[in-house]
């Protein structure tokens, strides 16, 4: 008896307890949210007047620019920056007095780059044309007029006649020279005309050079002072062949600072970190000398013709370094 009265205790309180948690449950469910419809009037194209129900729509578009989108960033181009040559510096020359100049012979010599030698001065990577003319652009490097000729400077490479840089363009346009004519049909003389300028067309450069003795540091060098890309003036006659002529002239000690700050591309090693500047500094060209200063202010090309012109060249080269070396004795 007993046994059945525990047993029976025990159904009553769990069906109690089941009922507790079932009105607790009740009284948590939150009330379902009665949505109102909006009327809406909406007047048809047939029946005027008309009323619709439309339910409210919510605006789910995103807005526009809400993710800023990420800037581009470059990738290297490689596993280390250039940088040194960028901020390279110009190593100034000593201080040349005159008292201790023992010795002095001016110098003008050409740089072809069509040799094996010259041609990374024509490199498409980096051109040594366009880098003078980007910086003559640029307003960094003054270009002189090399056709002016008057009494102070007979040759025109005295830096006497500054050029803009419209002119200095004008300048290297691959020009040609054609025959103008009359109302009749009748020559009457010719005139250069400009044309369309080509980087490639560029293939020489002109030195103007000092080598000098400095007897308080006993050093024979060579010191540039000017530089000029060379262009060739086409002509209609046939036959005629013309020779290649200085376009302009530019400072080389002023020029220095730009080509200090300009790779220039090598053959071999892409990690030289050699500029321009380094090239004309440690002499790494071949070249021709078209004339030294003499008291009859002639060039080879006056008084030598064919291969006696590089023969008289290379004369003049051994000239200057026997002199030096004949000022020791052993």
């Amino acid at each position: 008896m007993k046994t059945k009265a525990l047993v029976i205790a025990l159904c009553l309180l769990t069906t109690v307890g089941f009922a507790q948690q079932r009105k607790k449950a009740r009284r948590t469910t939150p009330k379902r949210s009665v949505t109102s419809t909006s009327q809406t009037k909406v007047q048809g194209a047939g029946s005027a007047g008309s009323t619709a129900l439309q339910p409210s729509v919510m605006d789910t578009t995103r807005k526009a620019g809400a993710l800023g989108a990420k800037p581009f960033d470059r990738p290297l181009d490689g596993y280390y920056k250039k940088g040194n040559i960028l901020s390279a510096r110009v190593t100034p020359y000593a201080n040349l007095r005159e008292s201790d100049v023992a010795f002095a012979k001016r110098v003008w010599r050409e740089i072809d780059t069509r040799e094996k030698m010259n041609q990374y001065l024509s490199s498409p990577k980096q051109r040594l044309i366009d880098v003078l003319l980007t910086a003559i652009d640029a307003g960094e490097l003054t270009a002189y007029d090399a056709s002016v000729t008057t009494k102070d400077d007979p040759n025109g490479d005295a830096f006497s006649t500054p050029l803009t840089a419209g002119q200095a363009r004008s300048k290297m346009a691959d020009s040609s020279v054609v025959d103008t004519f009359d109302a009749n049909g009748d020559k009457t003389g010719s005139k250069v005309v400009a044309g369309d300028f080509q980087a490639d067309s560029v293939v020489k450069f002109r030195l103007k050079e000092d080598w000098v003795f400095d007897r308080q540091r006993s050093i024979f060098e060579p010191r540039i002072i000017g530089i000029a890309p060379m262009v060739k003036v086409k002509t209609a006659a046939v036959g005629v062949n013309t020779d290649y002529q200085p376009a302009f002239w530019i400072y080389f000690p002023e020029a220095r600072q730009v080509l200090a700050t300009k790779e220039a591309v090598s053959r071999n090693n892409d990690a030289t970190g050699l500029s321009f500047d380094d090239v004309f500094a440690k002499r790494i060209f071949t070249s021709y000398i078209v004339k030294q200063s003499n008291d009859k202010d002639e060039r080879i090309k006056d008084y030598a013709q064919g291969i006696d012109k590089l023969y008289e060249s290379e004369r003049i080269k051994k000239s200057l370094m026997d002199w030096e070396l004949n000022l020791w004795q052993y």
